[in-house]
Parts: structure tokens; C-alpha cells; sequence
């Protein structure tokens, strides 16, 4: 079967400002790095709250806002950007707080880790059972409920463990819950695609720019590549396939998350190295090129734009922000605080530029 065909170079794309369903921005100095580049391309991020301590209660998470609030840049204009807060599930998250923190209109989302399941993790769920009562909340008020959806039992082999999850997890907790609003977030196989495609419609996925593109090869061949390590593990070919026809299908069931994992070099080029794919430097234009490889740019706006914000039940951006099919390349690194970081592509050619935002 013959390629789609791709767009020339120069070809411009204008879409309604994207959103970010899934970011890391850290905390402390490195968050003001890391908004530099997320405010260039996102109107809203959705922040997760795997700190040190978790996010665990609402004054938490407003206490988070503001420091993120008070790391913008300087020259960004007032109100051009959001974060949306999250919690971070406990076996212990009592349904008044999630209450509490719902009504706060800042805080949109509690974020389920399995424990043990990814970075700092270790205070995440142990059973699903235990968070019943504060999910029953959130399926009452609307609150979506984000899942790292892995298992952690140490006999599960990592390139299974989400395939794993949905059946041990997932489809139980949907059929307890018809109403709670989920997010499937990063998936990384074929099984998650098929899952959620007949799955109901409260329950959606977000997929990443770096599942898109890449594929466990990019891990390992030739040599362990850290800054490909990620959470979940990148997969076969197949799986790759079958997230790229997702995302491109038009299906509303499917939105932009990118899971940018900012970690500094010296703890991701380590003998035991930080998860975590960085990304916010080029995402909606690592985006465009997947979806360039599919013929499908006029799908693009949708993802990015749309299919996320009706979920969580935010109104659509106004802005507008332009791609061009002109190539840059990336730094080999880039500031994160005291230290420096690694992103995808270093030193390496991304295919697309934000030309005006």
C-alpha cells in the first residue's frame, strides 16, 4: 500500500489553540523552564501532582497553582495561560475533600497511580476497592478521574501491564461506575485502543507524541537511549500502529496528552534511570508530523483542540496558533533549573515551527 502523502514544505496550518491534558511541570525553580515552553503552545495544562509530597488535599493543589501562577514568564500576557489542578488518589481521599476541591473551580481532575506503578508513586492506590467512595463522589459531581492504567505486581512483564490493567481494573470499575468520567491516559497498545473504541463514551484516552512516533526500537537498539525510558514503556511496531490510526481517525474518544517528564540529566543518564519523555519544547509540532505521516492534518485541530476540552466540559480556546511545515533543529539541552535537561529530538531536525501564537 502506497504512503499517504505528505504536505509540502512552506504548507501552513492554523488551529484553535491546543490544550495539554497530561503535564509534568515539576516544582521549584525547574517549573519556570518548563512553562516556557508549555505557554508557547498550550493555553491549558492539565498539572499533575506527583510531587514530593503528593497533592493529596485542596490546599495542596491551590497552594501548587499559585507557585506555577507566579513561574510564568514575565512577558506572557495576563490570563493567556491555565493550569488546571489535579489530586492525587489515595486509598485514603475521603468524598468531602473531593467535593471540597471540585467546587474550588480550579481543580478539575484526581489522577489514580497504582502505586509503585511510575514516578513517584509509592503513596498511589494499593486497591481499587478502597477509593470507592471518592470516586462515587466524583461520578455524582462530574469530576474526571485520570488513570495511569498499568498494574505494578511485579510478576506482570512491563510491556503487559496495561493489557493487564484494563481487564483487571478497568472494565470492573466501568460497569460499577456507568457515569464516571475517565481518562485512559498515555495509552501505549493496541488492546487500549480496541478497549476504549468500544468502550462507553465516558470513557476516553489520551495518547502521547512520543508513542506516536516511536517504538521500543528507539530505547533499544544500538544501545539504551535513557531519554526514551518512559510510563508506560514504549511498545512493538504494532502498537505504534495502532495508536497513530487512533489518533488520526477523527474519533472523539482520543485527545492530546503529552506526559512531558521533565527529569535532569544526571538522574535520567544514570545506572538507574528517571522515567520520563521530554517533550513541551516541540509536542504539537511532533504532533503534526504524525499526523503529516497519515495524510491526516485535518485532524489535527480536533485532537489537539477539541476532543479533550468537551470532556472535561471546558469551553474551546479562541485563540489561534500557526504551524509551519519548516524545519528547526532542537537544542541538545536545555535548562531545568540548576541543572539541564535532555529533551526528545536533541540536536536532531523536527519537521514542524509555531510560527505565530
Amino acid at each position: 500500500m502506497a504512503s499517504p502523502a505528505t504536505a509540502p514544505e512552506g504548507t501552513e496550518l492554523t488551529i484553535t489553540l491546543p490544550d495539554d491534558f497530561h503535564h509534568h511541570f515539576r516544582d521549584g525553580p525547574s517549573t519556570a523552564n518548563v512553562l516556557e515552553h508549555a505557554t508557547q503552545q498550550f493555553g491549558r495544562c492539565i498539572a499533575m501532582p506527583n510531587l514530593r509530597p503528593p497533592v493529596t488535599t485542596t490546599e495542596m493543589a491551590l497552594e501548587y497553582r499559585q507557585r506555577i501562577l507566579s513561574s510564568l514568564p514575565k512577558e506572557l500576557p495576563h490570563g493567556s495561560f491555565e493550569p488546571l489542578m489535579t489530586l492525587y488518589l489515595t486509598d485514603n481521599t475521603s468524598p468531602d475533600e473531593i467535593k471540597k476541591a471540585f467546587a474550588t473551580g480550579h481543580i478539575k481532575a484526581c489522577k489514580y497511580y497504582p502505586a509503585g506503578a511510575t514516578t513517584n508513586s509509592d503513596a498511589g492506590v494499593t486497591d481499587v476497592k478502597k477509593t470507592y467512595p471518592a470516586l462515587r463522589a466524583m461520578e455524582e459531581i462530574g469530576m474526571v478521574l485520570c488513570i495511569h492504567s498499568e498494574v505494578s505486581t511485579p510478576g506482570i512483564d512491563i510491556f503487559d501491564r496495561e493489557p493487564v490493567f484494563i481487564e483487571e481494573i478497568i472494565k470492573p470499575l466501568v460497569k460499577d461506575m456507568p457515569k464516571l468520567k475517565i481518562v485512559m491516559e498515555h495509552i501505549s497498545t493496541k488492546e487500549a485502543v480496541d478497549y476504549v473504541m468500544s468502550a462507553p463514551d465516558n470513557v476516553k484516552a489520551s495518547i502521547t507524541c512520543h508513542h506516536l512516533l516511536y517504538n521500543r526500537n528507539a530505547l533499544l537498539v544500538g544501545g539504551i537511549k535513557p531519554h526514551f525510558y518512559c510510563l508506560p514503556i514504549l511498545k512493538r511496531e504494532t502498537h505504534r500502529e495502532a495508536l497513530l490510526g487512533a489518533a488520526t481517525s477523527g474519533s472523539n474518544k482520543f485527545f492530546l496528552g503529552t506526559d512531558s517528564a521533565p527529569h535532569a540529566v544526571e538522574v535520567k543518564e544514570a545506572a538507574c534511570g528517571c522515567a520520563g519523555a521530554y517533550t513541551a519544547h516541540c509536542a504539537v509540532q511532533l504532533y503534526a508530523e504524525a499526523f503529516d505521516s497519515m495524510g491526516a492534518l485535518d485532524k489535527l485541530e480536533a485532537f489537539c483542540s477539541f476532543h479533550g476540552a468537551d470532556h472535561y466540559s471546558l469551553p474551546r480556546n479562541t485563540q489561534k496558533i500557526t504551524l509551519e511545515k519548516k524545519s528547526w533543529i532542537v537544542p541538545k539541552r536545555y535548562s531545568f533549573g540548576i541543572s539541564q535537561l535532555v529533551p526528545i529530538r536533541a540536536g536532531e531536525s523536527v519537521a514542524w515551527s509555531i510560527v505565530s501564537n
